[in-house]
């Protein structure tokens, strides 16, 4: 089968030969149609994602769209080791494959269930968001900060403050749910008053998309300014702010603040496929603001090297359908 193949760390896919997938008991074989590049897509690849595999080659992709045998479109994520989502036919337990409501395409289906995922398993099974709280979405300008700022509100949220460096896509947020947005700057006078002022006014759960420094000075402005005895829940989901941060004793001891990660490892399969299912279910049902451009797989390794993140890049694979 054609697939998008890893020889070896580091390296982009090639769109090169690879052994298909035999089934085995409890798994389904599924023509694929359509598989998203997502962060952590890329991170796998790199070597940089600690979900990363460690055996080359191996088919790049964790998630995607296509049908079983008997014909049923369903979206499945992490396929078998060594093989991935971007290629033609995928082997993947029964249990980590999600039936496609319709009114849902196979492309939007592909490329929303990843970053969706990232803020319905984080609000839902990791902060256990109840309805009138507030919510801080750290980094809210790139594709999955732009919807967990539609989804926190969706599940409830009375007021989301968006964070980001770009001031324009910051602006345009509060069309989509942001009630208050906050531009990272490089003052850090500026960026701790900022957050200070936020936390004053009570801020409930934390979306952390960054991490590095604007996420260091979040935690130290809420351990100061934090409405004393409320919890502030940190979910950190991820780092394209940066690996580490150096973080105060006293910011811990000092504060009701609860850390806590949302990814895979930290959400049990079932948490995931569940939020997953959520997470289709309510784009099928509503309109979210989110952009997509399609590539043929065979063009991966140009498409590769030009992704942004934004729009969401989705391969296409055989037949797509709506």
């Amino acid at each position: 089968m054609k697939a998008a193949v890893v020889l070896r760390a580091g390296s982009v896919p090639v769109y090169a030969d690879f052994d298909e997938p035999a089934p085995a008991a409890g798994e389904h074989r599924i023509a694929v149609t359509a598989a998203a590049l997502s962060p952590v897509v890329k991170g796998r690849v790199s070597g940089s994602h600690y979900s990363a595999p460690g055996d080359f080659p191996f088919v790049a992709g964790i998630d995607g769209v296509g049908r079983t045998d008997d014909g049923r479109r369903v979206y499945f994520i992490l396929p078998r080791a060594p093989y991935g989502s971007m290629a033609e036919i995928a082997a993947v337990p029964a249990s980590q494959c999600v039936p496609l409501p319709d009114g849902l395409d196979d492309i939007t289906a592909a490329a929303i269930a990843n970053p969706g995922l990232s803020s319905w398993a984080a609000l839902r099974e990791r902060a256990r968001l109840a309805a009138g709280e507030t919510v801080l979405v750290n980094g809210a300008t790139g594709t999955s900060g732009r919807l967990a700022v539609q989804i926190a509100k969706l599940l409830g949220a009375k007021k989301v403050i968006a964070t980001g460096r770009n001031a324009a896509a910051l602006q345009a947020l509060k069309a989509l749910g942001a009630d208050e947005t906050m531009t990272l700057g490089e003052d850090t006078d500026a960026l701790d008053a900022g957050f200070k002022k936020h936390f004053a006014g009570r801020v409930d759960v934390v979306l952390d998309y960054l991490w590095g420094r604007s996420a260091e000075r979040l935690l130290i402005a809420g351990a100061k300014a934090g409405p004393e005895g409320i919890p502030i829940r940190f979910v950190q989901v991820g780092n394209s702010g940066g690996a580490n941060i150096t973080l105060p004793a006293s910011a811990v001891r000092s504060s009701t603040i609860e850390m806590m990660g949302s990814g895979i490892g930290s959400v049990p399969m079932k948490g995931i496929v569940g939020a997953i299912r959520d997470v289709l279910h309510a784009a099928a049902e509503q309109s979210f603001d989110f952009e997509t451009k399609t590539v043929p797989l065979a063009e991966v390794e140009a498409a590769w090297a030009s992704d942004s993140g934004m729009p969401r890049i989705v391969f296409t694979v055989g037949r797509t359908a709506g």
